[in-house]
């Protein structure tokens, strides 16, 4: 019996980027912040490209941060990039928050924190409505594309639902089982293969 071996090969599923999609990490990507991540595209023009990683927790609270929060329930933070590690981002429901930017189908960034804050304050829902993040993702001209043909991504369509819902740990997986059932087998592959 001949085995296909075609399903072993990582190749990028000829999606172009744009703002509001997802890039999904090949299995074998090896790195702290890229490996098996789920990166939402909050820009892409000519020039460069800027997206949030959605599914990289730190060990450090939004109650620890900002001091109104610290009798409130526990906001998670999480890793959006290694750029501009100290600036907080946020992606949110609220459509009309001022100053948010639109990124994709009841999805915005950023806006009027103190809007953000008294939400908050006021023991309103999170999960599922708004997601801190330290830091972004960046590239410059060119430079995604060229990862994107080296075949380090694939590009999905972004689901507020699972970004903001979704357990962190299974967006990478459910992610790529959602690009149909060659990339769901890549959702099986170990990290890294000797291991396995």
């Amino acid at each position: 019996m001949k085995i296909n071996t075609d399903i072993f090969k990582i190749e990028s599923n000829n999606v172009p980027p744009a703002r509001g999609k997802i890039l999904i990490s090949e299995p074998f990507l090896l790195d702290d912040t890229f490996g098996r991540s789920v990166i939402l595209l909050i820009d892409h023009t000519n020039e460069s490209s800027m997206g949030l990683v959605m599914n990289k927790e730190i060990p450090l609270l939004l109650n620890d941060v900002i001091k109104d929060f610290q009798d409130i329930e526990n906001i998670p933070i999480y890793k959006g990039g290694p750029l501009a590690t100290d600036t907080l981002f946020y992606l949110h429901t609220f459509q009309d928050l001022p100053d948010a930017l639109p990124i994709s189908k009841g999805l915005f960034l950023n806006g009027d924190f103190d809007i953000v804050k008294k939400y908050i304050l006021e023991g309103n829902p999170i999960k599922g409505v708004i997601r801190f993040f330290l830091g972004y993702s960046g590239w410059e001209l060119g430079q995604l594309h060229q990862e994107i043909e080296e075949n380090t991504w694939l590009i999905g369509k972004s689901d507020r639902q699972s970004l903001l819902s979704e357990k962190t740990n299974n967006l990478w997986k459910k992610s790529l089982i959602k690009l149909g059932s060659k990339y769901e087998t890549w959702s099986r592959f170990p990290q890294i293969p000797s291991l396995n």
